[in-house]
């Protein structure tokens, strides 16, 4: 998984609240297990027309907002079914910070192992964000991880709250199986104890 330390980028603004983990990746594309692949159909139904092709007002069909890797959103974000296809569709497309005053729980914990941030923020904070990502490509906004700040294009810098474990997780890229391999030596010494001691288990 790639570590989140800090990023700079482009910002969308969807100022939307119960976006569903449907609308971020409708259930007739979860036919791949692979985590790849999912970016080009995130948002579907309101990034396309019924014609295939694209509606020229949703957000991401437009300079720069092609480009962002940060998404500013509104309550509830990620609600709706379990489906771990929403925070690898994001991270397909580009973004790896999504901001919204809350998240539902089981999408909050998919963007974690994914090496997506999710910023919980007040809806008033989120609204200036938004104002500022309306400002296009020369209103950047860094989100710093280490520091767990915001910062807005004008400099202001907003503190966010982040779980000390997730944090150190997101630093240093690790997934749960990366965690699990910290303790290799560990687990190998075990194993390597049990086969001496029960050898019959190992067949």
């Amino acid at each position: 998984m790639q570590p989140f330390t800090t990023l700079t980028g482009v910002a969308a603004p969807l100022p939307m609240a119960n976006v569903d983990t449907d609308k971020i990746i409708p259930a007739r594309f979860l036919k791949s297990i692979s985590r790849s692949g999912f970016g080009k159909n995130l948002f579907y139904t309101m990034r396309f027309r019924e014609d295939g092709s694209e509606n020229p007002d949703f957000v991401l069909n437009r300079p720069p907002y092609r480009n962002a890797e940060i998404l500013v959103a509104h309550e509830n974000f990620g609600c709706g079914s379990s489906r771990e296809h929403a925070p690898w569709a994001l991270l397909d497309f580009g973004i790896r910070c999504v901001i919204a005053p809350d998240f539902a729980d089981i999408f909050n914990n998919n963007c974690y192992k994914n090496g997506i941030l999710p910023v919980r923020l007040p809806r008033e904070v989120c609204d200036k964000l938004m104002e500022d990502a309306r400002l296009g490509a020369n209103a950047r906004i860094t989100v710093d991880l280490e520091r767990q700040v915001v910062v807005r294009p004008n400099g202001e810098e907003i503190h966010f709250e982040v779980d000390p474990l997730r944090k150190h997780l997101l630093l240093n890229g690790l997934d749960d199986i990366g965690q699990t391999l910290q303790h290799a030596a560990a687990i190998d010494a075990f194993e390597a104890k049990r086969k001496t001691a029960q050898p019959w288990l190992a067949g």
